[in-house]
């Protein structure tokens, strides 16, 4: 594939600092050597240096292509056809993507362009077979508005800055799309879960309102209002919405898609399971979003096999979720009985007053199936608000990397160790367990401020546990207690006493 670039302005100036044009001739060469992965990584790179090159946007989108990433490939396509219009290659690439995705009037918009410009071009065949396809299923396209392009690359990029976080930018660019196309509903609703983001729930509640009222019936906007009221815990609200919910029977994909996905979050996972998984029998194909509220609905609602399926066509979509996967800490009902994946049980550590109870939070955050969707709901994790321990905590949660950290970070991991150990040690995170762990935040917390060394994790695991246990005058003994930690009982009486300095006063 040949691309025209401009040649550089001679310069006496030489710099070592590698540039957009340096990865894209890197990508270009990774190509001819047939090292897809390699090409992939460096035209990413040259993007992000040279979002203004159309040459670079273009082989991204083409890459893109090829990954049958189709919608990000016309965003990228069309915006180097903004950039340069008069270039004959965008112009046929541009016609290839807008088939792929579907937008007929387009493609065969863009086929006929290039062939104007380039009759005896490189893509004249391929155009040609473009507008042969065109004529075929021309019937079925008669009454078909010419897609605007524009509007779909606006849409697409607001969509793409929310998944970033980057809330602010979309709420910008969506606002700007209504003001344009007042109609456009479905970005009403990307407004409204933006607004929703960053902490304005009366304004997105707001725009949902305006949508019922101007589209009665809305799918979107009623899904979305049930993600409100469940995490704002608006129950007789919720309920209303989901009775509502479940006498829907929409037909497209798109409705299926996301009427499943929002009982999959809101906990009604059977119902999750029904739609979603009717599509997948059907032959729905989706992005990895699909494949996860899939495998999250059939594990909850007990079909195993389907979601260890469903999962593993989410980890060649997504490899990043690797280690993510419901069952990933246990097996069948043990982990469904586990803390871990008791939604309502973490969120009320993660905002109890009790700094503690938050760390305790935070380490069953890191092993939750819902680990995902708390991380993502808008206020229940503040980190601006965060202690130095609590930003410890969070980023051992998210699997930070702390294998370089200071002393302090060091220390807190062995604090950490201690809580591991009681886990692995006793199969599940229990009710018991999970007070007994409760229990070892509340006295590591304030040994982690006096700057404790936590030394021997064996042993005070097994100190918390005896001590526990002893608290509720259960009947346990120090024997029984030190030889599941593999100690002595002389090593578990003088770790006890130690622990017993940490003791705050409202546990005496």
């Amino acid at each position: 594939m040949e691309n025209k670039r401009l040649k550089p302005k001679a310069t006496n100036v030489v710099s070592f600092v590698p540039n957009g044009d340096y990865y894209y001739k890197k990508a270009l060469k990774a190509i001819e050597r047939d090292e897809m992965d390699k090409a992939y990584k460096f035209i990413k790179r040259a993007a992000d240096l040279s979002p203004d090159d159309a040459h670079v946007l273009l082989q991204y989108g083409i890459l893109e292509m090829e990954l049958q990433n189709f919608e990000h490939a016309y965003e990228l396509i069309h915006t180097a056809y903004s950039l340069e219009p008069n270039e004959s290659e965008i112009i046929f690439m541009l016609a290839e993507v807008s088939g792929c995705i579907g937008h007929i009037a387009d493609a065969q918009k863009y086929a006929a362009q290039y062939l104007e410009m380039e009759p005896n071009g490189a893509y004249t065949e391929d155009a040609s077979e473009i507008l042969e396809f065109v004529d075929y299923v021309g019937e079925e396209m008669d009454d078909m508005d010419e897609f605007d392009g524009a509007k779909h690359v606006a849409q697409e990029k607001a969509r793409r800055h929310m998944e970033q976080g980057d809330f602010k930018t979309a709420i910008e660019m969506l606002e700007q799309i209504i003001e344009e196309f007042p109609d456009l509903w479905n970005a009403y609703n990307n407004l409204a879960l933006a607004y929703f983001y960053v902490g304005d729930a009366e304004q997105a509640r707001a725009l949902l309102y305006r949508v019922l009222r101007e589209n009665k019936g809305n799918l979107h906007a009623l899904c979305n209002l049930a993600v409100f009221a469940y995490y704002e815990k608006s129950n007789e609200e919720l309920n209303e919405l989901v009775g509502l919910l479940k006498k829907i029977q929409p037909f497209d994909w798109e409705n299926r898609y996301k009427l499943g996905a929002t009982f999959a979050l809101i906990g009604q996972y059977e119902e999750a399971y029904k739609w979603l998984r009717s599509m997948s029998k059907k032959g729905y194909e989706g992005e990895s979003g699909f494949y996860f509220w899939l495998a999250q609905s059939a594990y909850f609602s007990g079909h195993e096999t389907i979601a260890k399926e469903a999962w593993k066509m989410l980890i060649q979509l997504d490899p990043s979720k690797e280690g993510m996967e419901p069952w990933a800490n246990g097996e069948g009902s043990i982990l469904r009985n586990s803390a871990e994946n008791h939604r309502d049980f973490i969120i009320r550590q993660l905002t109890d007053e009790h700094q503690s109870s938050r760390l305790f939070g935070m380490f069953l955050l890191k092993r939750s199936a819902h680990k995902q969707e708390i991380v993502a709901h808008p206020s229940l994790l503040n980190v601006s608000n965060f202690t130095a321990i609590e930003k410890l905590c969070m980023a051992y949660a998210l699997d930070y990397d702390f294998s370089n950290g200071s002393k302090e970070e060091q220390q807190f991991l062995r604090f950490m160790e201690v809580a591991e150990l009681i886990t692995e040690t006793n199969d599940s995170i229990s009710l018991e367990v999970a007070q007994v762990l409760s229990t070892w935040f509340a006295l590591g917390e304030i040994a982690f401020q006096q700057g404790y060394s936590f030394k021997n994790r064996a042993a005070l695991a097994a100190a918390v546990e005896y001590s526990f246990h002893t608290a509720l005058e259960n009947k346990v003994t120090k024997k029984a207690v030190a030889g599941k930690y593999n100690i002595s009982t002389a090593t578990l009486s003088k770790y006890n006493d130690e622990l017993y300095e940490f003791v705050p006063s409202d546990f005496e």
